[in-house]
């Protein structure tokens, strides 16, 4: 009967229910597409980055972070490499050498990052071979080199073209090497593009000097969010005091910083949003208890008791919003699953800008559930925080002052 009666309650004025139910909807909505844009976007940037060439977490020698030079690297610890795989969490383990050198070809020359790998493990994990636009991928023992799409297009090579790397070895020996291009690269990060050459490890050992030694050993979790707890369990393996274990948000704080910012403009527009929502729904609330104050009144004269009386005009409320969840959810996830799907390609002037920044010219809509249910659960504060005006008024309600008004 309560249920009944607050079904029937809420149209007897359409307009009114409407706006309000419209006003929640719409707050609901925007705020789906703007949290499924940002958290997909930012998640399809970082999972680029991670998946085809940092890794959740790296190890190297105490102060390489801070001064990435070849002479802080470290001889191959493959007992310990055997105990990180066997953690809980861990994808894979894959061993590096990183450096800077200076690519030519003819007159034409650029500064790029050296990646000395272990093919058949590199390929296991980032999938370089599927990248591969021209060319072949390299062999274990290969004396060639890849390189990405723009950095051969500078550069003027092609395959089986040689490309001259010269450098800085282990303790300033001289690094030069010539390596004919064996694949050309495109990955979906821009900056990659432009400035990274893979040769194998053994080559990068003998290019830098540094026989039997590392820079880093790359650590891929199966999930983004057992980074942290890996992390920890890592620094129980290496030495704290001779190696550090950072993970992918400490060596790129930029893109770490950005996220962070980024997520807080939007919480600030999601407040503000739903605070207007909040104060209209509110509003339609004290109209609605305004008005009916006689009638209020009546029906306990006649005996219906207060507590039946708030609960019938609680589940009006209740119904407003559940009225507008269901709309809004039913609108925005079709919407949200289509384009988590098929992204967004973009083209142009906003595609540049966005090559321009270093990220991959795409929208993607996420739908990960737990930022869904956040809005869920803010919309419920809302409406349970509206339905307390015209319980409270109500529950201090005087049938005969309340008549004579």
């Amino acid at each position: 009967m309560i249920l009944n009666i607050a079904r029937r309650n809420i149209w007897r004025n359409k307009r009114r229910t409407l706006i309000t139910v419209a006003s929640v909807f719409f707050a609901l909505f925007f705020g789906l597409m703007m949290r499924s844009v940002q958290i997909g976007t930012f998640g399809r940037i970082t999972e680029n980055i991670v998946s085809s060439y940092s890794g959740h977490l790296q190890i190297h020698k105490k102060g390489y972070s801070e001064e990435k030079i070849i002479n802080n690297s470290f001889k191959f610890p493959s007992g310990k490499i055997e105990k990180i795989k066997r953690l809980n969490y861990v994808k894979a383990v894959v061993p590096r050498i990183e450096s800077f050198a200076l690519a030519s070809s003819g007159e034409q020359t650029k500064g790029c990052l050296v990646s000395g790998i272990s093919p058949e493990k590199e390929n296991a994990v980032t999938e370089i071979s599927e990248k591969i636009i021209s060319g072949r991928y390299l062999t274990q023992n290969d004396n060639g080199a890849l390189i990405g799409d723009k950095l051969a297009s500078f550069l003027n090579v092609g395959i089986n073209d040689t490309i001259i790397l010269l450098g800085q070895g282990y303790h300033s020996v001289s690094a030069a090497g010539k390596y004919p291009v064996r694949g050309i690269l495109h990955f979906s990060t821009p900056k990659l593009n432009s400035s990274l050459v893979y040769i194998s490890l053994k080559e990068a050992q003998t290019l830098y000097s540094i026989e039997n030694k590392l820079t880093g050993i790359a650590v891929f979790a199966d999930n983004d969010r057992h980074t942290s707890l890996l992390k920890s369990e890592i620094l129980s393996v290496f030495n704290p005091e001779n190696y550090e274990v950072l993970d992918w948000g400490e060596m790129m704080p930029e893109l770490k910083q950005l996220i962070q910012t980024k997520s807080a403009g939007s919480y600030v527009v999601l407040g503000l949003l739903y605070m207007i929502v909040g104060f209209g729904v509110l509003g339609t609330a004290v109209m609605s208890a305004a008005e009916r104050k006689k009638e209020f009144g009546l029906l306990i004269a006649v005996g219906m008791r207060k507590i039946k009386l708030a609960l019938i005009v609680f589940s009006e409320t209740l119904f407003l919003g559940l009225i507008a969840v269901i709309a809004g959810f039913a609108v925005s996830l079709p919407i949200i699953l289509y384009y988590s799907v098929y992204p967004i390609l973009l083209s142009g002037t906003m595609a540049a800008m966005y090559e321009k920044g270093g990220f991959e010219p795409v929208i993607v809509f996420s739908s990960d559930p737990s930022y869904m249910f956040a809005q869920l659960i803010i919309v419920g504060v809302i409406v349970l925080i509206a339905s307390c005006y015209p319980i409270l008024k109500i529950s201090r309600l005087k049938p005969i002052d309340a008549m004579r008004n």
